[in-house]
């Protein structure tokens, strides 16, 4: 911590930073944890709803989305270390909705390195079971890479993490993360579409055409309850993080250890510079944090842990704008509380751009499609799902930035990928997301 900061003088400023912050992004209502490792500091603002008004506390829950991933890892690595199973185990010897690619191992699941694709929408999630969503889903023609040799991110892969306990402990999986993990961690469990018995936030959109903030529904499928149902707490999350960086009974130091861990396969990119069981790993000058995000419809939440020093910085907030609050945030703590905090990757910038035609095409990540073209005297374009046409810039190392068309600035994009045996490009990995290359008869 600052040493001209006592923790009193550190409480208010982060708090007035707080308050401006949500103020300049239009963000009902937020919450702050920073753990420098001695002080433990609080802070929220706001409100938890619009439409009612009730104010956000230091107890009000938020829909997590993505952060709920390491809670579920973390519960299928306390299985593994009660010998319930082996994370070299391939995952099919549990679950047979996956004996088309019986080679993806359960390590694999949890580090986005089985080569799944990303699954289909929560609207066609919804339609399904989970065994026919994953054995849709999870087939050899679908496959992106060999198992263990790529990283793509999917939330199909904790689909069936989170099936998988299911199916080891014999509970559903809210109740098995609940009674396993949170509860012993002093965390009181909440969901999505389950009643709660603590307040929740809802979720904020901004509508530019009437220059409002609006309540959103949530739409998360239930059977992707374990890549995405978590509703907690800054100070939730601040508890997850100290047992992160070991400083809990409640996660062994071997769970710790997987879940911080490089994982091969899994290198740098758009989303972080690496990836453990369930963590990104986030490199800082020289300092290695792990952590996560997490965005439901109309929230915005992140972790980040600095297991040598402890420190450990959580984040909520109720809207979409609040991911931009966050990375304001992360700027000011390294100021305020001397925490260089890492809020996200930088854009690739390296070097000169290019343009690159054999990039030119579609690619497929199951059922979505990745469409790069080429524009005369411009840059190329991304396309998903026919969404739009981002600009792409591409650099001579195949990595490359998207521009957003309204400010000019560059966001992570990814890399493209040769065939090491052709030299072909074969593969793009936009937004942590592999995509395989198809010929035209395929699209």
């Amino acid at each position: 911590m600052n040493p001209t900061h006592t923790p009193f003088l550190l409480r208010r400023e982060l708090q007035h930073r707080l308050d401006t912050l949500a103020r300049a992004h239009r963000v009902p209502g937020a919450q702050l944890v920073v753990d420098t490792g001695s002080e433990i500091v609080a802070v929220h603002t706001g409100t938890a709803d619009v439409a009612t008004g009730t104010p956000f506390t230091a107890d009000t829950a938020v829909p997590l989305g993505s952060l709920t991933k390491p809670c579920t890892a973390a519960l299928v690595l306390l299985l593994a270390d009660d010998g319930d199973l082996d994370l070299d185990d391939p995952v099919a010897e549990y679950l047979p909705e996956l004996r088309d690619v019986p080679e993806v191992t359960i390590r694999q699941l949890l580090s986005h390195t089985g080569g799944l694709p990303t699954g289909p929408d929560s609207d066609a999630a919804r339609r399904a079971g989970a065994a026919h969503y994953l054995s849709s889903v999870c087939t050899a023609r679908d496959l992106l890479f060999a198992p263990g040799t790529d990283f793509s991110y999917s939330n199909a892969g904790y689909v069936a993490a989170g099936r998988l306990a299911e199916t080891v402990t014999g509970m559903p999986w809210h109740e098995a993360v609940g009674a396993l993990l949170l509860e012993p961690m002093g965390i009181m469990p909440a969901f999505l579409g389950t009643s709660a018995a603590r307040p929740v936030a809802t979720g904020h959109g901004f509508n530019n055409a009437t220059g409002r903030t609006r309540p959103v529904q949530q739409d998360l499928a239930p059977l992707e309850a374990p890549a995405g149902a978590l509703l907690a707490s800054a100070i939730d999350l601040g508890i997850l993080g100290r047992a992160v960086a070991g400083q809990s009974l409640c996660l062994p130091s071997a769970i710790v250890k997987h879940m911080r861990g490089a994982e091969p396969g899994a290198g740098p990119g758009a989303l972080a510079d690496g990836w453990g069981l369930g963590l990104a790993l986030f490199r800082q000058g020289d300092q290695l944090w792990c952590g996560h995000d997490g965005n439901a419809q109309g929230t915005s939440c992140h972790l980040r842990v600095e297991p040598d020093s402890g420190v450990v910085v959580a984040f909520t907030g109720n809207a979409g704008a609040a991911t931009a609050l966050w990375q304001d945030l992360a700027e000011d703590l390294a100021r305020i509380a001397d925490v260089p905090v890492p809020a996200g990757m930088e854009p690739a910038n390296a070097g000169v751009p290019v343009v690159l035609p054999e990039c030119a095409g579609t690619y497929a990540n199951g059922g979505m499609r990745y469409r790069v073209a080429l524009q005369p005297g411009g840059p190329a374009t991304l396309s998903i799902d026919g969404d739009l046409d981002l600009p792409l810039v591409c650099y001579p190392d195949l990595s490359c930035d998207l521009l957003d068309p309204a400010t000019g600035r560059k966001q992570p994009g990814g890399r493209f990928h040769r065939d090491p045996a052709t030299g072909v490009i074969d593969r793009v990995q936009i937004s942590g997301r592999t995509a395989r290359r198809i010929g035209l008869a395929e699209v």
